[in-house]
């Protein structure tokens, strides 16, 4: 077709396609089969259960170290050339790391070399991941109101990967170490690849105060408290986190003990949610359409904060496990929300930073759930869970209540 007649839509979808969905596809899937593989990597190669558990921390104390970071850089660098490096510089990590276990499969050196793949690994995709979403939000921008349909697309992206991710590591890992590094490689190389057509984002000044460490995050609080729609509905998410992540990190416990079900029937329960969620997602896209960012929103935090409750007296495992899912679905309706929001709102310049701070944000209550959970005799749980979700219910109704009159939710 030429390009002289071609619709504007095509175009658009094409450029959108090669440009950001792709990229974000690679990206995505290098993510989640470092995020999960690596841990699993780290029993294979050191059969410590201690060690496992430090890989993970290892994995996500450098991210949300790096938030402020990351942010920063990709206000003054550009999403692209951040993504791109980012994705470069993970590759060289893995395939090092490829090479080592193949040197050495076993012993002090293998186990030295998967740990601090855990760390770099965690940093570079933190980096690649904050520039991903800068620009994804600059497409939004572009796109005008069809924004949200942009978001949804890229939240789909990332359900699906955060389904194939885990399960691909797996089965890769039955084959040695080595291979699954080298697939997570093509992978990270692909997404560098693919970055260099990612269009460039904003830049901000590189005068000021910014160069410090930290000073990204409080750029990023700052434009939070000055975009009050933005700021109401990151709190109302904040403390549906707080009960997501207690039933997240219960979950074992429930499922095991109470429910009297195996360790498989828990990874179900995740992959169930998973696949609600990137159903919910592609109905947000239509729904959004039709009748707009509060109505939808409002409706998704009703059926989460319902669902939630529901689930914390769900009687058997099989209503457990849809409670479960009605409410992640419920939840990535909210994220399709707050993203269109976010990429409406926040400025070019000083996107990278404030995505930084919201995020941050939004993930401090998983820790505490995990620590609340840790705290919590397992017959208490079922209470702690309750009283959370009414905290959650409480905190999403008085968000959107707030944002009914607000002009940046009107469409």
């Amino acid at each position: 077709m030429n390009a002289a007649v071609t619709p504007p839509h095509a175009r658009h979808t094409g450029g959108l396609m090669s440009s950001i969905y792709l990229p974000r596809t690679a990206d995505a899937l290098a993510f989640a089969m470092s995020t999960y593989g690596i841990p699993l990597l780290v029993l294979t190669t050191t059969r410590s259960a201690a060690l496992t558990g430090a890989a993970f921390a290892l994995e996500w104390i450098p991210r949300l170290a790096a938030f402020g970071w990351a942010g920063s850089v990709v206000d003054r660098r550009g999403a692209a050339v951040v993504f791109h490096l980012a994705s470069l510089g993970r590759a060289l990590a893995l395939a090092a790391g490829a090479v080592l276990l193949h040197l050495h499969p076993s012993g002090a050196a293998a186990s030295a070399t998967v740990m601090v793949l855990a760390a770099a690994t965690g940093v570079l995709t933190q980096f690649s991941y904050i520039a991903t979403e800068t620009a994804g939000a600059a497409a939004g921008r572009r796109a005008g109101r069809r924004a949200h349909r942009v978001q949804a697309v890229l939240l789909g992206i990332d359900q699906t990967a955060t389904l194939a991710g885990p399960a691909l590591a797996g089965v890769l890992l039955l084959t040695g170490p080595p291979s699954m590094l080298a697939v997570v490689t093509v992978l990270s190389l692909l997404a560098a690849l693919l970055a260099l057509r990612t269009p460039p984002s904003p830049v901000a000044s590189a005068r000021g105060p910014e160069r410090q460490a930290g000073a990204g995050l409080l750029t990023g609080w700052r434009t939070i408290r000055s975009l009050p729609a933005l700021g109401w509905l990151v709190a109302g998410l904040t403390l549906s986190n707080l009960a997501t992540g207690l039933l997240q990190a219960a979950g074992p416990v429930i499922v095991v003990q109470h429910f009297g079900q195996s360790t498989t029937a828990v990874g179900l329960v995740w992959s169930a949610a998973a696949a609600a969620t990137l159903l919910a997602v592609t109905l947000c896209r239509f729904a959004l359409d039709r009748f707009g960012l509060w109505p939808v929103g409002a409706a998704c935090a009703a059926l989460a904060s319902l669902g939630c409750l529901a689930a914390a007296q769900a009687p058997d495992y099989q209503s457990y496990l849809v409670l479960v899912a009605v409410l992640m679905a419920a939840d990535g309706g909210m994220t399709v929300v707050l993203r269109t929001l976010r990429s409406r709102l926040i400025p070019p310049e000083k996107f990278g930073s404030t995505l930084s701070a919201t995020i941050l944000i939004l993930l401090l209550p998983f820790p505490a759930a995990g620590a609340l959970t840790a705290l919590t005799p397992p017959d208490a749980l079922g209470h702690v869970i309750t009283a959370c979700a009414a905290l959650q219910a409480l905190g999403l109704a008085l968000a959107f209540t707030r944002l009914r009159t607000d002009p940046a939710l009107r469409t």
